[in-house]
């Protein structure tokens, strides 16, 4: 296991350590994607996450406004602030967090942005036919680095598709599903409009017509999208059934060599169960291997 000079794992090993901020670079496009995934991430202002919080606690009576903590929330509230640059690396845990998911553009954390870095750098490296697509997008920061991605490589012959209901997560309909309510009604943090996600690709620079949006559950628009091949399809519906319909609509589509990332495999049964269940009807052999504490992916052989 190693790593070239750019950061890339050597070798196409997957090492989980693709792009290292604190790595000095020259190189502009190392420097450009490094700077994305802090933006997108919320590295940045990550002070001001915690000033909201502290303001809140605030307007709830919970303690009194302290304008030195304001200014320096950051030493004067280290707990917290550690806390949201943990958020940082490792994602966001519903479990724990959903009520405060603060307003980074992505909730998947630094390790699962940079195995989106390392599968595209594969797919580049080894000349992979297809588009790049993920399903389930929330505000788009990750779908936004794999535009930033292909941008910073000059790459202008690959679509990058952005699927999503544009209106939270499905209530659960199947058997599988029961018990995990993640629908607006409860959720209402979930669900982001197309409004908002095209307007912070927008934002960044890169609103163009190498960027397609389906608009709709994935039951409903994923069947019949005008997708050829794709190289690289990532899963975040979180459900059994959203994870499910993906997969059938979308796998046979992935070029072989082209990968299949999973959001959720580790944290959500369900989605878990929808993935060993599709892998074993199909026969899929290629192991799964781990990002982080739920993300997983597999390369496609065939």
């Amino acid at each position: 296991m190693g790593q070239s000079s750019d950061g890339r794992a050597a070798e196409g090993v997957y090492n989980g350590k693709i792009g290292v901020s604190s790595t000095m670079h020259s190189d502009p496009a190392w420097l450009y994607l490094d700077l994305l995934k802090k933006s997108v991430l919320g590295e940045l202002y990550s002070e001001n996450e915690v000033r909201i919080l502290y303001l809140k606690s605030c307007l709830a009576g919970q303690e009194s406004f302290d304008q030195g903590v304001f200014l320096d929330v950051r030493r004067k509230r280290g707990a917290l602030y550690e806390e949201y640059m943990r958020l940082r690396e490792t994602g966001i845990n519903y479990g724990r967090t959903i009520g405060n998911l603060g307003f980074q553009h992505t909730m998947i954390g630094r390790r699962r942005l940079e195995n989106i870095e390392f599968c595209l750098s594969e797919v580049l490296a080894k000349n992979v036919p297809g588009d790049c697509m993920e399903c389930g997008v929330w505000r788009g920061g990750a779908v936004i680095f794999m535009r930033g991605y292909l941008a910073a490589h000059g790459i202008e012959d690959r679509i990058v598709w952005v699927a999503d209901s544009f209106q939270g997560v499905p209530k659960p309909s199947q058997e599988e599903d029961a018990g995990l309510d993640l629908s607006a009604e409860r959720y209402p943090m979930l669900a982001i409009d197309l409004e908002t996600v095209r307007d912070l690709f927008q934002r960044y620079g890169l609103l163009d017509d190498r960027v397609r949006f389906l608009a709709g559950w994935f039951k409903d628009t994923l069947p019949t999208a005008p997708i050829e091949k794709l190289a690289l399809l990532r899963l975040d519906g979180d459900l059994f059934e959203s994870t499910r319909d993906a997969l059938e609509a979308l796998y046979d589509r992935v070029s072989p060599g082209g990968f299949i990332l999973i959001d959720d495999y580790g944290c959500l049964p369900q989605c878990r169960l929808a993935v060993t269940a599709f892998r074993e009807r199909r026969a899929i052999a290629e192991p799964i291997q781990e990002v982080d504490w739920t993300g997983a992916f597999w390369r496609k052989q065939r």
